[in-house]
């Protein structure tokens, strides 16, 4: 029977506890120090920008000791599937209390914050990280897929950008925008087929049939429906960078013209 390690367990309660702190009192008393529109916020708004300053923290943690492992985590590079977990488990274990966290925020403050897609990719989630935790199972694909965490700092920017009523032609806005939609794009789409390579070369390997068919499905089904999410919020985000270059556009020809009538 699989179990959790006591240092997972620490590690997990830790990082919830971080994350809870930081969204009940870090983030509010930071803010106000270094926002001015913050207190002229709703209570709602405030909610809000608390759990995404907590979740732009939680993406640079995770993100850089993501790309780290990939870089220099040799005996999971070399094998997918069963390479020794140790450090990964770490980041997942972090990322595991950052999810129960947030779940918890999501529902308790459903009214702010509440949205079933989440709810669904925080459960896919949590439901394919428990066989890393306990198993040891996994651990590139499980890191891998934390990826996509660079592209949250961007996607929050914009909605901070908007709350604080920066015109969306302002400068600022169109180069975070143009960022997001890249740095989106690329952890979390054009990654799919080296992802899918990677998942579709281990199938019928020695490997792949000790896994079970639990941590198979769990894997296959997680990394499906996660992509499908990621695939639906990449073409929201193509049609409002599409919409931000013909306001760009529109606004060249409108001083164009002011200019030439002058």
């Amino acid at each position: 029977m699989a179990s959790f390690s006591n240092l997972t367990i620490g590690i997990i309660v830790a990082s919830f506890t971080v994350f809870q702190l930081l969204f009940h009192v870090v983030s509010s008393w930071v803010s106000t120090r270094i926002t001015p529109g913050f207190n002229s916020l709703s209570q709602k708004r405030k909610i809000e920008w608390n759990s995404r300053t907590v979740s732009t923290f939680h993406a640079l943690v995770v993100g850089g000791f993501c790309l780290y492992i990939l870089v220099y985590d040799d005996a999971v590079n070399a094998d997918r599937l069963w390479g020794d977990p140790s450090i990964v488990k770490l980041n997942i274990a972090i990322t595991t209390g950052y999810l129960i966290s947030d779940l918890l925020l999501i529902i308790y403050y459903w009214k702010a914050i509440g949205d079933k897609y989440f709810v669904i990719h925080h459960l896919a989630a949590l439901y394919a990280y428990y066989f890393v935790l306990s198993k040891g199972l996994l651990a590139y694909f499980g890191n891998f897929r934390l990826l996509a965490e660079f592209s949250t700092p961007f996607v929050n920017q914009r909605w901070f950008f908007e709350i604080l009523g920066y015109p969306k032609s302002s400068k600022a806005n169109i180069i975070n925008g143009l960022l997001m939609t890249v740095v989106f794009f690329v952890v979390r789409i054009a990654v799919m087929p080296v992802y899918y390579s990677h998942v579709i070369s281990s199938f019928g390997t020695e490997a792949f049939h000790r896994l079970g068919f639990a941590a198979q499905s769990a894997w296959i089904i997680s990394s499906v429906v996660l992509d499908v999410m990621n695939v639906m919020w990449m073409v929201r985000i193509a049609k409002g960078c599409y919409r931000v270059i013909c306001l760009i556009g529109r606004e060249e020809v409108k001083t164009h013209r002011n200019g030439k009538s002058d």
